[in-house]
Formats: structure tokens, sequence, C-alpha cells
């Protein structure tokens, strides 16, 4: 699974051509690779699983993705929680994205 990733990967790059911005960003992606993400949308819920892949638009793939909602409207309800295995989440519903990783990594990733 991880060398169809890398594939892809190194695809993306060879085919984007010279341009710096995009294989800076192709290595920066490349960093999030099978790291936990946890991507909230724009309803309200949030989705919590190993990032897999990005494609040029910003859709996200998940898998072993988790889905965590709110039951009801009140910031005291419990979570509701369900397991999806592999998702896709359209960046046009995207309201925030976390990946588990050092403070430093984070600030390098603020630059996306």
């Amino acid at each position: 699974m991880e060398l169809e990733a890398e594939k892809s990967l190194i695809q993306a790059e060879s085919s984007d051509g010279p341009n710096s911005n995009s294989s800076d960003f192709v290595a920066h992606v490349r960093k999030l690779l099978f790291r936990r993400m946890l991507v909230g949308i724009r309803d309200g819920r949030f989705f919590l699983g190993t990032f897999h892949c990005m494609d040029k638009q910003g859709n996200i793939i998940l898998q072993d993705a988790v889905e965590y909602r709110s039951t009801r409207r009140s910031s005291t309800s419990p979570m509701e929680q369900r397991c999806l295995g592999l998702i896709l989440i359209p960046s046009s519903c995207r309201s925030s994205c976390h990946v588990g990783c050092s403070i430093e990594e984070q600030l390098s990733l603020l630059k996306l």
C-alpha cells in the first residue's frame, strides 16, 4: 500500500514539470502520508483517520476513518461515532484539518 502511494505521488510530481512550488507542495504532502488526521467539515462532523492521499483539487482520502458527530445541538451533548473505513472528503466541505505531528512540523505545514 505504501509503495502504491509513493508511486502516485512521484507521478504527480513529475507531471507538474519544473515548477518548484508544486514540488515543494508534494514534498510537504508526502510527509503527511500515513499519519493520523482529524478533518472537520462545515456541518459540524469530524473525521479521524489515516491520511492516504490528496488530489490536485484538494480532496482528501482517509483510511480507517471514524465519524464523530454531536447527537444534539448543545455543546455538552455526547459525541456519537461510527466506523466508515475509506472515505473521500471534498475540499469544498472542509472547515479544518489537523495532523498529529510535532510543533515544528505544524509550523512548516502552515505554509500549505
